[in-house]
């Protein structure tokens, strides 16, 4: 499972991603990767181990609800990153 949002306000000079990932481990666990900062820029980065697949799809999509509930929406509209 993997999420792409975007928060963008040209009003405001906001310009900013949010990406979340559920990845298993290699012992049975679970990762809910999180990566957010503004388009362009690396950001930041922030990973949740959790015991089941079923608790980490549970806390993802609570992160999602959160930030649509901002005013992200989804899927970027272009690449975070220009590879020069």
């Amino acid at each position: 499972m993997s999420i792409r949002l975007s928060r963008i306000d040209p009003a405001k000079n906001m310009a900013r991603f949010y990406e979340l990932d559920v990845q298993s481990g290699l012992f049975g666990d679970v990762c809910v990767a999180r990566h957010w900062g503004r388009i362009g820029a690396n950001g930041q980065g922030k990973e949740h181990w959790l015991d089941s697949e079923a608790k980490a799809i549970e806390f993802a999509s609570k992160l999602e609800r959160q930030k649509r509930h901002r005013g992200y929406s989804g899927p970027l509209p272009y690449p975070l990153t220009t590879n020069s």
